[in-house]
């Protein structure tokens, strides 16, 4: 009996410790400012290959502005370093569009989809109306003879 009472108590303070991890890298992220909720979806098929509206392949994260790129954190890891970096110079906005499908399900309430295209691969990136303002004209705030493409 105290043998189980240890594991389960144990278990609970492991767990305890765990949630207050996330809590806490979650705030050193947003420390600095400039952040924002962001859905990625990396190598994002093309609608000729039926990949819109599934709701597949998307990770929840945190996107934070870091000079001219933006560091991109997934919510439910340790990694104190982002997952993606996605330079100003290398991102190519294709379109925007609003979840279809499945992805309703799987992304944000009021989310709106950002189709881009960065070093050549296809992602798809998910953040509210207000964030996507906010991105749009970060890109658009590129230094002179900087290339920037925004549809």
């Amino acid at each position: 009996m105290v043998l189980a009472l240890t594991v389960i108590g144990t278990l609970v303070v492991l767990a305890a410790v765990g949630l207050f991890a996330f809590g806490m890298r979650r705030r050193l992220i947003q420390r600095s400012g400039g952040t924002f909720d962001c859905s990625l979806r990396w190598e994002a098929p093309a609608p000729s290959e039926g990949g819109e509206g599934d709701g597949k392949g998307w990770a929840y994260g945190v996107a934070r502005y870091s000079g001219d790129s933006i560091a991109w954190y997934r919510v439910f890891s340790y990694s104190p370093r982002p997952r993606r970096m996605l330079e100003r110079s290398a991102i190519e906005v294709v379109g925007r569009r609003l979840p279809e499908g499945e992805e309703e399900l799987a992304l944000l309430l009021n989310a709106v989809v950002l189709v881009c295209v960065h070093r050549g691969t296809r992602l798809e990136l998910a953040m509210t109306e207000d964030a996507l303002t906010g991105f749009l004209a970060w890109l658009e705030a590129a230094p002179p003879g900087q290339r920037v493409n925004v549809a």
